[in-house]
Formats: C-alpha cells, structure tokens, sequence
C-alpha cells in the first residue's frame, strides 16, 4: 500500500515538474545563469492583463440586484439604456480590446526574449569550457592579424577598383548596347531605303536602257536603210562609171581604128590582151592618174620644151595643156596615140630609143617618164638614162616614176600583176644611172603609201612599216649639171 502511494505520489510530482516545465518554458522568469543574468518576471505583468480583461469583458453588462419588481425595473431600465448607449461605448470597447491584444502581443513579445536569452545563456554554458582553447587560438590568430590586414587591405582596395571597373565597364556597356541598337537601328533604316534607292533606281535604269535599246534598234534599222541604200547608189555609181569607162574604150579605140590606115594584123604573141582595158582597171582611171600627176607641176612650171616619153592614155599631156605648157608625147603603141590625138593631143608613135637618137642634143628643158623604165630590160636601162640626159639642156630635169621595190607590198599585189614587166628598179641604182649619166643635184621622192591602200598594215609598228611597207612608187628628178 505504502508502496503504491508512494508510485502515485512519485507520478504526481513528475507531472507537476512537467506543467512546471511547460510553464517556464512558455514563460521564463526569474532564473540566473552561469554569469548572472537574472530574467525579468512577467508575472505582475499576466495579473495585470488578467484584471483587464475582466474588466472589459464587464462593460456593457448590468449589475445584479436582489429579486424584486422594482428590481426587474431597473434592471430593465438599465439594459435599455445600455442598449441606447451601446452605439456611443462601441468605440470605446474596440479600443479596449485593442489595448489588450497589444498588451497580449506584448507580452508574448517579452516571453519570446525571455526564451531567446535563456538560449544565449545555455549557449554561453556550452562555450565556457572551450575558452582556453579559444585564447590558444587567438594567440595564433593574433600572430597573422597583420598579414590577414594587409590581404584584406589588398582585397579590399581590388573589391574597390574592381567594383569601380565593374561600374565603369558597366557604364560603358550600356553605352555601347545603347550605341550599337541606335546604329542597328539607322543601319536597318538606311538599308530600307538605299534599297528602296536601288529598286528606283533599277527600275528607272531598266526603264532607261529599255528606251534607249528601242531608240539605239530604230536608229540601227534607219541605218542600215541607210548603208543599204547608199551601198545600192555607191554600186550603181560604180557600174555607171565602169560602163562609162568601157563605152569611152569603145570609142576611143573605134576613133583610133578609123584614123589608123589599115595595117596586117598584129601579133598575139607580141600583143597577148587589151593593154587599153588592163591600164583601166588596174592602173586605175584617167582621172586619178592626173590627180597624182599634179605632183609634178612644180618641174614643168614656165617650160616650153617638155616631151612625156611612153605617154599611154595622154593623162599628163591633158594635165600640161591644161595648165597652158606645150608638151608631145611619145608612145611605141599606136592605138594609145590614136586615143591621145582623138583628145587633140601631140602625140607621136615611135620607138623610144629611136626617137631619142634622132633628138638633138639639149633640145629639150623637162622629159617625163612614168611607169615605162620597169618595163626596159635592165642592161638597156642606163643607155636610156644616158640618152635622156644627153637630149636636156643644161639645168633640165629628168623625172623617172616607177613601183618602189623598197615596199614589199609590190610584189604581192602590183608588180607582178603586169606581165611586160621585166625587174623592179631600186631607188639606189636608179640615182646610181643618173649619176653616170651626169645628173645631179638628185632628189628621190615616195609616192602612193602602202598603209592608203592596205589598212591591215597598221597592226605593224611603225618602224618596221615604214622601212619594209612605205610607199608603193617613187619618182626620181636629176637635173643636167
């Protein structure tokens, strides 16, 4: 029984414990720790809250009074008036409770920093035993305190300069985004409209190339109407021109077969095509032989005594008479006589050698002779020259034309295209002849350029087209010393 009493007794003081524990657990107060620190008791302070709010929870209620009609009456009255009143007092009951809750927060506010010291405390129970170690360790850390000053120093100056670069670099980011969006932005602007530029611009290049490739296709097609119609009266000019020259060949020779007297017929041998014809064509119309012969006018100027040796068609006897200066011509070809005489020209069929010996000596002032001395054989050439310069009166002049061998054009297309001719007759040994025979004073003149003629000569340079493609004749003029 004792026994059990004392279990009962035991259970009941571990309960109280427990509550009691529960208690300063929620409300602490009144204890010291290790160091002294007494919490503050919070117990007038839970009497004083209780009181309170006993006393706002009375307001409004009516007291009791002892049964009784008169009683009843006032209690009545009173609740009436309290009722009357309640809209006057509410506020004031709010107010009330209000204080109280505060109080209530309070309250609960100093138990939590009752607890929260009471932790400290046990904190500072749990720390004591570890000071010596603790003094042990500052020594040590007191010996690096300089050094952990000086870094932190350091850090702190690299924080500094770092948070200053960092804000800097900041600064100028935003600058740079802000640079860079405003130039993304006029680029992006400037690419809209240079290609909104180039799309007008295209459109009116295209616009413009179209009139223009209209305009250039018109002005082509009248332009080739053109060439064509000038092509057709160039053609026709020449074949009235041709037709022209055959029918005056017709005549001339018709004049020159009924002024001949009758004669044998002559040798195809000797005549083997239509020299007159062949002159024509390919030495060219009489026309333009004149218009080269005008050339020489200079020598014949103020002479009296001139004489055309192998004077052909009469191109120079009709330039001479003209320019009002007598002149004969000596042809071996009677049907070019013929012709010369049906111009009314002084003309005379003989050999020229012949005509030449029966000549006086220095009968004559100019003797002419163009395209003939090809013709001689080449030992007969300088007896000829001789005879010429012995017929010139002193100061009399001797003018030879024939092709020019120097230009190698001639053998490709003049030279050999007559076939009477023998051998060309350099410049150098025609002065050469001239000298022998007593000329002097010599002067060689080049005459009709190859590159007139022959275009395609320009693509060579000019040095070597002048040495080996000059001129396609040459006249040579010696005077009688």
């Amino acid at each position: 029984m004792a026994a059990e009493q004392d279990s009962a007794l035991r259970e009941l003081e571990q309960a109280v414990r427990e509550i009691q524990d529960r208690v300063r657990a929620r409300h602490p107060q009144g204890e010291r720790g290790n160091f002294g620190v007494t919490l503050p008791s919070l117990l007038p302070l839970l009497h004083s809250r209780d009181a309170a709010e006993a006393k706002v929870a009375a307001i409004g209620t009516v007291n009791p009074r002892p049964p009784g009609l008169k009683n009843n009456l006032i209690q009545k009255w009173k609740r009436f008036v309290a009722r009357v009143l309640d809209w006057h007092v509410r506020e004031q009951v709010e107010f009330n409770r209000a204080q109280m809750n505060c109080v209530q927060a309070t309250l609960e506010a100093f138990n939590d920093h009752n607890r929260a010291l009471e932790a400290i405390a046990v904190a500072i129970d749990r720390i004591v035993p570890l000071l010596p170690d603790l003094e042990h360790r500052m020594g040590s850390l007191e010996s690096n305190t300089g050094l952990l000053k000086d870094r932190a120093t350091e850090l702190a100056d690299i924080a500094k300069h770092w948070h200053e670069w960092r804000k800097e670099w900041e600064r100028k980011l935003a600058i740079n985004e802000t640079q860079f969006l405003r130039s993304v932005a006029d680029l992006q602007s400037g690419f809209s409209h240079r290609s909104t530029m180039m799309e007008a611009n295209f459109r009116d290049i295209a616009k413009a190339q179209h009139a223009d490739f209209g305009g250039a296709l018109a002005r082509a097609n009248d332009d080739v109407q053109k060439r064509l119609w000038a092509d057709l009266d160039r053609i026709r000019a020449e074949y009235e021109t041709i037709i022209h020259s055959e029918l005056r060949s017709v005549r001339q020779k018709a004049f020159a077969a009924a002024t001949l007297p009758p004669a044998a017929p002559k040798d195809d041998a000797q005549h083997p095509y239509d020299f007159l014809r062949f002159a024509e064509r390919y030495r060219g119309p009489e026309q333009y032989v004149r218009r080269n012969f005008e050339n020489y006018l200079e020598y014949f100027a103020g002479k009296t005594r001139v004489v055309d040796l192998g004077c052909g068609r009469g191109e120079m006897l009709e330039l001479l008479k003209e320019k009002g200066i007598p002149v004969k011509g000596i042809d071996g070809d009677a049907e070019s006589v013929a012709i010369c005489k049906s111009k009314g020209l002084d003309a005379e069929e003989a050999d020229l050698f012949q005509w030449l010996q029966a000549q006086p000596d220095g009968a004559h002032e100019v003797l002419f002779c163009s395209q003939v001395i090809e013709h001689l054989p080449p030992l007969e050439l300088p007896g000829f020259i001789r005879q010429c310069a012995a017929k010139l009166e002193k100061g009399g002049v001797l003018i030879l034309e024939t092709p020019n061998p120097e230009c190698l054009a001639i053998f490709a297309t003049h030279f050999y295209l007559d076939p009477t001719h023998q051998r060309p007759v350099p410049p150098i040994l025609a002065a050469f002849h001239m000298e022998e025979a007593g000329l002097g004073r010599i002067e060689v003149k080049r005459l009709a350029p190859a590159i007139d003629s022959m275009p395609s000569l320009a693509s060579l340079p000019a040095d070597f087209r002048e040495a080996f493609f000059g001129c396609l004749d040459y006249a040579i003029i010696g005077r009688k010393l």
